[in-house]
């Protein structure tokens, strides 16, 4: 049948037009017979269960100890299916129990090492001649992490984990630690007895000695002249003058600080504008916090710049000694707590912001006033279970005396007047404490000898009785 147009016949018998199409080319397929449900039994795998040797039930106890004649193990997965005819050999000798044999099994609980991996544990010596090469690595997994530079709070262990503190819970469930903070900051200055003012020991010790040797020898001279002339004017005029100096000892012993708190009041203030720098000023201002803010230990008042806590004891006839120097029917210091650490503070005169250096071990010579916070007797005892908490955090016996507790803090916004040399370091105005110590001078109205002051004289009335400027 003669057309222009081609045709071709399909299979069917039926005439189609166009050309008949070309026969692709197949793609060659693998069959394969379908694979048995095995179960999870290896037995019953094949070919592919060859390439697993495991041991026989009675032989799956695990075993720890060193590996005596193992074979080693080279090659891959394709080396080992390969040998037909050594695997059916390993796989003899495993069913029968023979010396040997290889175990795969593994385990991967247990601690990683540094590169992720579990760590292999082997101890013991291993009963029956079989040795065992797989891991047993049972225990809490405890990954020693690598250093990423991630900052956290608190000590770690050698894990790198946090360490565990015990401690006192307080009311937020945070540990509490006893001064932890304070003690162990080197920005904070501890201050203990030695930094008060003390007549005693601000006065020359050789002219304290020259004058009882004076006294001395007129005692003598004066006795011997009565003795041999019946003469009583020089003794007489020696004991005037040992009264009056007994007195004037006297006066500036228990007068002394009140008059060099008075003195420092009334010292002139200077204008840091002006001031020069290596120069000795008083500067009157409000204070505010530096880096490291400090809290009072008793009534927690936040945001200080220096506190002071002073436990006293009174001593009667039968009564224990607060310390060595304690006299009968007195109060004697127990226990003082001082802490101050680097404050700004804004001057009244030029409105400039000084930063002042009583931090990290500087010499303070503070005066600053306290008040009394609780007095605690056998019949008010139990009526303060902060104050009993207090003393068992700081290791006291709180058993039948007679206590006082006083507490004197400078908070932020207070007015405080500080003494010292100015230093002028890359624009940065500071105070800091003066290389020598400074002299008060004599008193003549008020019968005050010289004093002595070293480093930053700090001087400030009782926080809680004024009125403190919102910072």
């Amino acid at each position: 049948m003669g057309s222009r147009f081609p045709s071709h016949q399909l299979s069917s018998g039926l005439y189609v037009s166009g050309r008949p199409e070309q026969p692709k080319e197949k793609t060659p397929t693998m069959s394969s017979a379908a694979m048995p449900y095995t179960g999870g039994d290896i037995k019953k795998s094949g070919e592919l269960g060859k390439m697993f040797v495991t041991p026989m039930d009675g032989s799956r106890s695990r075993k720890s100890g060193p590996i005596n004649n193992a074979p080693l193990r080279t090659g891959s997965f394709s080396s080992v299916t390969s040998h037909s005819g050594q695997l059916n050999s390993v796989n003899r000798m495993t069913t029968s129990g023979g010396p040997g044999y290889v175990s795969t099994k593994k385990t991967n609980s247990g601690p990683l090492n540094k590169h992720g991996e579990p760590m292999k544990k082997s101890s013991g010596p291993q009963a029956g001649g079989g040795t065992v090469s797989s891991r047993q690595n049972s225990g809490p997994i405890a990954p020693i992490l690598p250093t990423t530079g991630l900052i956290t709070s608190g000590p770690l262990n050698s894990a790198g984990a946090p360490r565990k503190v015990s401690g006192r819970l307080d009311s937020t469930g945070s540990i509490k630690l006893q001064n932890y903070s304070v003690v162990n900051n080197q920005a904070v200055t501890r201050l203990n007895k030695c930094e008060e003012y003390s007549f005693r020991k601000s006065f020359p010790k050789t002219i304290l000695w020259s004058i009882i040797l004076l006294f001395l020898m007129g005692f003598i001279a004066g006795g011997f002249i009565l003795g041999a002339v019946h003469n009583p004017i020089l003794l007489v005029v020696v004991v005037v003058l040992f009264a009056i100096v007994s007195v004037v000892f006297t006066w500036n012993t228990y007068y002394g600080r009140k008059a060099i708190a008075g003195f420092i009041s009334l010292y002139p203030d200077a204008e840091l504008r002006t001031a020069k720098n290596g120069q000795f000023v008083k500067v009157s201002g409000v204070v505010t916090c530096g880096n490291v803010p400090l809290e009072s230990s008793f009534q927690k008042v936040s945001r200080c710049v220096y506190t002071v806590a002073s436990l006293y004891e009174y001593r009667g006839w039968y009564s224990k000694t607060a310390n060595p120097d304690h006299r009968r029917f007195t109060w004697g210091l127990r226990a003082l707590e001082r802490h101050v650490s680097d404050f700004y503070i804004s001057d009244f005169q030029s409105g400039l912001r000084a930063l002042v250096k009583t931090g990290y071990g500087a010499r303070v010579t503070p005066y600053v006033e306290e008040s009394i916070v609780v007095d605690i007797d056998q019949s008010n005892r139990d009526m303060s279970p902060e104050f009993v908490r207090w003393l068992a955090e700081r290791n006291l016996s709180s058993d039948d005396r007679i206590m006082r507790l006083k507490e004197g803090y400078i908070k932020e916004g207070s007015t405080v007047s500080v003494m010292g040399v100015v230093q002028r370091n890359d624009n940065v105005l500071m105070i800091v404490p003066p290389e020598e110590p400074f002299s008060t001078g004599c008193q003549w109205t008020k019968c005050i000898l010289p004093a002595s002051l070293e480093g930053i004289i700090l001087r400030c009335e009782d926080s809680s009785k004024i009125d403190v400027i919102p910072v």
